[in-house]
Formats: C-alpha cells, sequence, structure tokens
C-alpha cells in the first residue's frame, strides 16, 4: 500500500466502536475528524492519551471535531477501558486489522533488542470534505491532544 499524503482523500472506512454501535468516515463529511491509532487498551500511554483527549472533547465539539480512537482491542476490553477511565472519545475496534493497514500504521517495532509487529502511536486529522489535513507519525502520548487541538483552531483562524 503506498503512504499516505496530506491533501489526498482519507481512506473509507467503517468500524464497530464500543457504545456508539458503528463509526464510518463517510458519515462525517461536514467535520473534522481526528482518527488517532494507539497500540493497546490500558497500557500507559495509551491511557494518558485517551485521557488526554477525552479531558479536551468538548473544545474539540466546538472546532467542529469528532474523534475516534483505533486498536486492535475488542469491543468488550473497549467497553472496560471507557469505564475505568471514564473515556468520552469513540472507540472503533479493529482486530482484523483492515483500518490500521489502510492508514499503514501496522509496522515493525523493536523493543530490547527483538523485533516484532505493532500498531504506530499515530493521528490522523481528516478535514471537512474528507481529504488528510495532517498526519502525526511516532507520536508521543503526553501533550499530544493539546498540540492537535491547537493546529485544528490554528486552521480555523
Amino acid at each position: 500500500m503506498s503512504e499516505l499524503v496530506v491533501g489526498q482523500p482519507a481512506p473509507k472506512f467503517e468500524l464497530p466502536t464500543d457504545s456508539n454501535g458503528t463509526f464510518s468516515l463517510a458519515q462525517q463529511l461536514g467535520k473534522n475528524v481526528v482518527i488517532f491509532f494507539y497500540p493497546k487498551d490500558d497500557t500507559s500511554g495509551c491511557t494518558i492519551e485517551n485521557v488526554d483527549f477525552t479531558a479536551l472533547v468538548s473544545k474539540f465539539e466546538a472546532a467542529n471535531t469528532v474523534l475516534i480512537g483505533i486498536s486492535a482491542d475488542s469491543i468488550k476490553r473497549h467497553e472496560n477501558f471507557r469505564k475505568k477511565h471514564d473515556l468520552e472519545v469513540i472507540l472503533g475496534s479493529d482486530p482484523d486489522k483492515k483500518v490500521i493497514e489502510q492508514f499503514g500504521v501496522w509496522v515493525e517495532k523493536k523493543m530490547y533488542g527483538k523485533t516484532h509487529f505493532g500498531i504506530e502511536r499515530a493521528t490522523f486529522l481528516v478535514d471537512e470534505h474528507g481529504n488528510l489535513a495532517k498526519i502525526w507519525r511516532k507520536v508521543k502520548a503526553k501533550g499530544h491532544a493539546q498540540a492537535v487541538l491547537d493546529e485544528i483552531i490554528s486552521r480555523q483562524a
């Protein structure tokens, strides 16, 4: 699959979610969409990222922006993760990794000298026309949600 590029249409997808039934990117036209991929529910970095996005949900909504976090975790794990941390972001479940692969975030990783495949922490901003407006790769969880919000607000100024 070719590398995603800012300006091109975002890959269309539909995923089951933990509490909202299904999320369809095609149904979000007219809104900005922040799609953030993260490795695993209830791990430290992933919890920080989801809690930080949740803390800013009302500001994202005020900026006409929908948030969806995607991992390969099951709906049940997402529901437990949401309850444990009072999350307000949509959590998309992609156990088959179809969307994860569409966005090119299923990558080779190295940890303690061993190589394995996993989900790269990455965020994609999709504009109201369905095009990729900004891509963040190899994201550090702390402070990332605010940086994404700042980017959206600067685009609206």
